[in-house]
Order: structure tokens, then sequence, then C-alpha cells
């Protein structure tokens, strides 16, 4: 029984290692798709930043195609921890909506000399259907729904209108992130921080917002915001 049990240990230690070697890969074809977008990804542009032969970045994705579905599935992992996440610790309604909307607009800013892959993503595969253009639109789509659920319990709590439009709102909410990137990426006015939180208060207001504590601090990691 010694042997099997050596073997098993063995390929156990063979795929720990593959796994951590396929993520290194997704890292590193993460923070080349912000720079350059997924278009601009290749096996072999991957390879020479992540010091490995084509065949070995090959060997783990199988295709460019594969390679990018990859990197839209790290990128929605690591917006989900940093911007949805955090705000379960914080109670149900408009409070967690204020906290969700002050972690997007903080990874939004921390994105400005980087790039969005959700924005630059949307630009380059508009129209170029595809599994790599359903990857971003089932990532987005799925955090949108969140969003929307964030709003409806604020909705629910009594926090907004009981007779308002809970996606009206998440549009609006989306509209004020993109117009954040735009302004400060490309344009890049000094105003644009300021000019999106007074954006914010002015839906909230519309939507029949009642006043409640401000929080001001994104809450960066988990457990460090207010618990239920």
């Amino acid at each position: 029984m010694t042997a099997p049990l050596q073997t098993s240990a063995t390929e156990h230690r063979a795929l720990q290692k593959g796994q951590q070697t396929k993520a290194a890969i997704v890292d590193a074809a993460l923070g080349l798709a912000t720079q350059i977008g997924l278009e601009g990804l290749s096996i072999g542009a991957l390879a020479e930043v992540a010091r490995m032969s084509k065949s070995g970045v090959f060997a783990h994705f199988g295709s460019r195609e594969e390679l990018q579905i990859s990197v839209v599935r790290e990128y929605h992992a690591r917006f989900e921890a940093e911007v949805f996440l955090p705000i379960l610790q914080v109670p149900r309604g408009l409070p967690r909506l204020r906290q969700l909307f002050a972690n997007w607009t903080q990874r939004t800013s921390a994105e400005i000399d980087s790039g969005c892959l959700y924005i630059s993503g949307a630009t380059e595969f508009d129209d170029r259907p595809g599994p790599v253009r359903d990857a971003l639109v089932s990532s987005v789509n799925t955090w949108l729904a969140a969003v929307y659920r964030t709003v409806v319990q604020a909705r629910e709590a009594g926090h907004l209108a009981a007779d308002m439009d809970a996606q009206q709102m998440v549009f609006e909410l989306h509209g004020l992130i993109l117009a954040l990137q735009y302004e400060a990426r490309f344009l890049r006015s000094s105003h644009s921080l300021t000019r999106t939180a007074q954006g914010f208060e002015n839906i909230l207001q519309r939507y029949g917002a009642h006043k409640t504590p401000l929080i001001s601090k994104p809450a960066a990691k988990r457990g460090t915001a207010t618990p239920k």
C-alpha cells in the first residue's frame, strides 16, 4: 500500500504546483490586460512577462480565448472581493447602499491609471460576439444584479420611497461610475470625485432617501465595517 500512497502524494503536489503556476500566470495576465486591454493579450506577450516559454503558458490554457476568459473571471472575483463582499458586514438599507457606492468609487479611483477591465472590455468586445464577450457581459450583469438587490433592500427598509424605480436608480448609479472613469481618466478632471459624490447624493434625494449617517470611509477589508 506504500507505493500507491506515495504516488497519490506526488500527484497531489504536482497538481498544487500546477494550480499555483496557473494562478501566477493569470495574475500576470490581469496586470498586462489592464494596461493593454484584453485584445492585446496574447500567449507570446504573457510568456515574456511571466518569463515562461510559450508552450508552458499554452499548456495551462490551450488558447488565447481561454486565457482572456480566465482573466475576466479573475478580475470579477477581485472586484467582488473589494467592492461587494465587505458591504455584507454593513446593515441592510441605505447604510449598505452608501457603503457599496463608496467602495465602487474607491475601486474606480484606484483604476484611473490602469483602467477598468469592464469598461475597456466593453469597448473592445461590444460588437464582437463570442465567449469573451459573453464572459464580460455575464460578469457585469452579475454585479449590476447585486447593486439592484442592495437598492431593493434599501427600499424595503423604508430608506427609499416605496414607489421608486430600482432599475432606473441602478442605471443612474452605473452612469455616475462610467462618467467618473471618463472624466478622471480621459479628461483628467480634478473635480470628478467631488462631482461623483454630489451626483450620488442628488440621486438619493430624488429617490426619497431618509437622512442616515454617511459612511465616509469604504470598507477595504472584511471585518472592518460595522457589524450587523
